[in-house]
């Protein structure tokens, strides 16, 4: 069994934050992600919040520099998936691929996946004109009419990337005013291209191959409404991925997992960082923080047990 005295788990902005912090404090480290570094980060066309990019940079770019910041330093580079994990303070145990790795610090990056409509047609219609992701699937649907669904950030940044490639967009939110910030609300609502469907929900995903159609109702009147649309957009926020950690892991209700300021978990010797994390505000820069703060806390942590 390969061993470690610290194991990252996720490779965004916060696992390679917290990597980072290790290696240069000289920590005997491995790194578990099974896809490309970057996590969402890769899925964002372009960011104009982060610090030191006034002009903005494009999401691959910014992981591309995240990633060459680890290049030199040697650390353990675990490819699977990350299975399940036996707890036990000093002596974790986590099972990746079929290979179990021993280790005395846990940090847990995994962040977030999209959250789903849950209404009928939405599986199906899933990757025939219903996606979670703009960046990904935008020019399949050049020229076109679509839908997006959510009211927050997200919804209206990408709504906003949308308006570039296709001929209409049907924003859709079940309340009547917006969450995300105002100053993406007001490019919103000064884009021609962008129709407002406010007080309204999805109620059904229509097609029999590919998506034709986003039947509406107004929660207000009830009348329904059939949107004759060949792509639906669905940004309604994010459920942590966490299946594979035990429950004695304290979670909240949503499954995002419990910390203190210092990222401690419930359990010894187990840290969590960035969107994985229960709190309300969760940017790149935030995730930066959270794995700054892990990986510091990780190393003190070590360095008591190991006196």
């Amino acid at each position: 069994m390969q061993q470690v005295d610290a194991l990252v788990i996720g490779g965004g902005p916060a696992g390679m934050t917290a990597a980072l912090y290790l290696l240069r404090a000289g920590v005997n480290m491995g790194w578990a992600e099974r896809m490309a570094p970057g996590g969402q980060v890769l899925l964002t066309e372009k960011i104009e919040n982060y610090p030191g990019f006034p002009e903005g940079i494009a999401g691959f770019e910014l992981a591309d520099k995240f990633a060459a910041h680890l290049e030199g330093f040697d650390f353990a580079k675990f490819t699977d998936e990350v299975q399940d994990i036996k707890f036990a303070p000093g002596n974790h145990q986590v099972l990746i691929g079929e290979d179990w790795v021993r280790t005395k610090a846990i940090i847990l990056c995994t962040g977030a996946k999209w959250r789903k409509l849950g209404v009928p047609g939405e599986g199906k219609l899933t990757g025939r004109g219903v996606s979670y992701c703009a960046i990904c699937d935008g020019n399949f649907f050049r020229g076109q009419e679509v839908a997006c669904v959510g009211g927050g950030d997200t919804a209206l940044e990408e709504s906003l990337y949308l308006a570039k490639i296709v001929d209409k967009i049907h924003l859709i939110h079940r309340r009547g005013k917006f969450r995300g910030a105002k100053i993406y609300e007001d490019k919103v609502r000064a884009n021609d291209k962008i129709e407002l469907h406010m007080d309204s929900v999805v109620e059904e995903l229509k097609g029999d191959s590919d998506l034709q159609a986003v039947r509406l109702r107004n929660v207000k009147s009830g009348e329904t409404t059939d949107l004759p649309v060949s792509g639906a957009f669905i940004f309604i926020g994010v459920e942590p991925e966490s299946d594979f950690i035990p429950d004695e892991l304290d979670k909240n209700e949503q499954g995002f997992i419990l910390t203190d300021a210092e990222m401690n978990c419930s359990v010894e010797g187990v840290f969590a960082a960035g969107d994985i994390r229960a709190k309300t505000c969760r940017q790149i820069s935030t995730a930066v923080g959270d794995g700054a703060t892990a990986a510091h806390n990780a190393n003190l942590y070590l360095e008591k047990i190991n006196a």
